[in-house]
């Protein structure tokens, strides 16, 4: 089993687990099924196509930057009619930094990888309108679980937002991952895509399980002074 690990990164984000109509919402963190779509989307799948592999996959996100929920909204007419639209909501988190990461077979993890270096289809981050600000791929992981390489990547968050938790050496930074069959506590979602096809779109329910993991900060303050005395050189008893 391999892991591919992906950073999601930008001014805006949209993940929306239940967004429909004219209130379209986004969740704290990226959803299963809109990281499914930016991986099929890089391999050039059509929206009917076959999402069983994908679906298969082991999926995690870890929080670097949660960012700020911010609104927005649209006016549209028809078409065809002319006649105003309702006016829609729009929701999204700006300047978040998340780790994702999928778990599954290697060579599926192989082209999905191959995939993202050279995306058929730009990556997106759960809206057309959220392009990414950063390279989305940061490697395959052999011989390693999800969780451990969500706890082993490096904090990814923005230098400014490093240097305003100075005071902490290390920072707990939350995860969601995939319940496994021994998880007694995790929240179910429906987040699970079986079709992406825009005429009869489904989604299933999974489960998920809440942790943190605890990264260095490399912005964090020393503890000890420097050793340094810029006096000495005055001389003198």
């Amino acid at each position: 089993m391999s892991v591919l690990a992906l950073l999601l990164a930008g001014p805006l984000q949209a993940w929306g687990a239940s967004a429909r109509f004219a209130r379209r919402t986004t969740e704290h963190a990226p959803t299963k099924s809109g990281v499914i779509g930016l991986l099929a989307a890089a391999q050039g799948r059509e929206r009917t196509a076959d999402l069983a592999d994908l679906a298969g996959l082991r999926f995690g996100v870890r929080v670097d930057q949660p960012g700020t929920r911010i609104r927005d909204y649209q006016t549209a007419k028809h078409f065809d009619t002319g006649k105003s639209m309702p006016v829609s909501e729009r929701f999204y988190l700006a300047d978040a930094v998340f780790v994702a990461a999928v778990e599954g077979d290697d060579t599926l993890i192989d082209d999905l990888h191959r995939a993202v270096q050279a995306p058929v289809y730009l990556p997106y981050l759960g809206r057309r309108s959220c392009p990414p600000a950063r390279r989305v791929d940061i490697g395959v992981h052999r011989d390693q679980s999800l969780e451990q390489v969500l706890a082993d990547q490096e904090w990814r968050a923005a230098g400014w937002y490093q240097r305003s938790r100075k005071r902490e050496s290390t920072v707990p930074l939350t995860t969601f991952v995939d319940a496994t069959p021994g998880d007694s506590r995790n929240d179910s979602v429906r987040d699970l895509p079986l079709s992406f096809d825009p005429l009869h779109r489904r989604y299933a329910l999974r489960g998920v399980r809440t942790d943190t993991v605890d990264v260095p900060n490399p912005k964090a303050r020393r503890s000890a002074p420097p050793d340094h005395n810029p006096t000495i050189l005055l001389g003198g008893d």
